[in-house]
């Protein structure tokens, strides 16, 4: 490549060798060269700019660099290189899509001209900077490009808050009714398509409204969040847990049939009443009944007759003296009317 600074390359490469460590709290850029004296120069003036380094020498490196977990989000790519070019590894970055983080992309060439510059973005460059090139220049052209990484990282952190509130109790930081409900309905498509069974548990604090009146709502609140993450802190990583409305929880246990699931379900409910859940100086031992139903491949409306099965499950442990596990299949007849409260 034309208008190098003259110097020893390979002095230079074993002295910055192809990849650089990077510190994890600065902005890192991945500086693309096969001039190790260029290489040398801008990773200088990043290094003074307050960024992170890591070099590569050819496309071949920078896309493996690219493709990991904790690659760099700008990059400062030659057009030029002896294996893939700038403008290949612009249209890589950009054919993996919005399943990775954005890469900034700025193309350093020494080819001058229109026509360059727009063949450069259609492949995908975000800016566009022709060598040899002004230390200012270049420095303003990475500014502009952090600063469009940082909104971008806001964005996505402020989508990110959103999606999460809307999808999870604000209380218990488990998920919300919708959102548990929605995660049964997936799990009961991929139990029929798997022909696995499917289990659910309907588990409510008992005497909840006794806890509020005697020990005040602050207490009664620890109470909810503490069931939360105790239940939470059991289940396996394919399970789900949220809370479905007041005291009530709701839990999905993929791939369990009837027996596991009633013995999980006790399992839970004697951990639940092991310890007592302490608030303000206050200390009071809380327990669960549970309503278990599965799920059966040859029914229509299969969401509506499980959480009705774990329904009538809940209130059968209910009415035969609270913290305890029942499974009630919907063909056993129960009168609304002569249901105790659940509490």
């Amino acid at each position: 490549m034309s208008d190098h600074p003259s110097s020893n390359a390979a002095e230079l490469k074993e002295a910055f060798g192809a990849a650089e460590a990077r510190n994890p709290e600065l902005m890192a850029v991945l500086v693309v060269d096969d001039s190790a004296v260029y290489r040398k120069l801008i990773g200088d003036h990043l290094r003074s700019w307050g960024f992170g380094v890591s070099l590569a020498e050819s496309g071949a490196q920078a896309w493996g660099i690219l493709e990991r977990q904790d690659a760099p989000k700008l990059v400062l790519l030659d057009g030029v290189l002896p294996d893939l070019d700038g403008t290949e590894i612009c249209q890589r970055i950009r054919g993996v899509g919005s399943s990775r983080p954005y890469v900034y992309v700025i193309l350093l060439t020494s080819n001058k001209g229109r026509q360059n510059m727009l063949d450069a973005m259609q492949a995908g460059a975000d800016d566009y900077l022709v060598k040899p090139f002004d230390e200012l220049e270049l420095k303003a052209r990475l500014l502009v490009g952090k600063r469009i990484l940082d909104l971008q990282e806001e964005l996505v952190s402020a989508r990110e808050s959103m999606r999460h509130a809307a999808t999870h109790d604000s209380l218990t930081g488990l998920m919300n009714r919708g959102e548990i409900v929605a995660m049964l309905e997936r799990e009961l498509e991929r139990a029929r398509r798997e022909h696995h069974p499917l289990s659910v548990i309907l588990g409510d604090i008992d005497h909840f409204k006794s806890v509020n009146d005697t020990l005040g709502h602050l207490f009664g609140d620890e109470a909810l969040r503490e069931v939360g993450r105790r239940l939470r802190s059991q289940l396996r990583i394919y399970d789900g847990v949220g809370r479905y409305g007041g005291e009530e929880f709701l839990l999905v246990l993929p791939n369990c049939d009837l027996p596991n699931a009633m013995l999980r379900a006790d399992e839970l409910r004697e951990m639940i009443s092991r310890a007592p859940v302490l608030c303000s100086g206050e200390e009071r031992l809380i327990t669960m009944s549970m309503g278990v139903a599965v799920s059966a491949s040859d029914r229509k409306n299969e969401v509506e007759v499980l959480l009705k099965e774990a329904d009538l499950g809940l209130y059968e442990a209910k009415e035969k003296g609270r913290n305890r596990t029942e499974h009630c299949p919907s063909a056993v007849k129960k009168t609304p009317a002569g249901r105790k409260s659940k509490s």
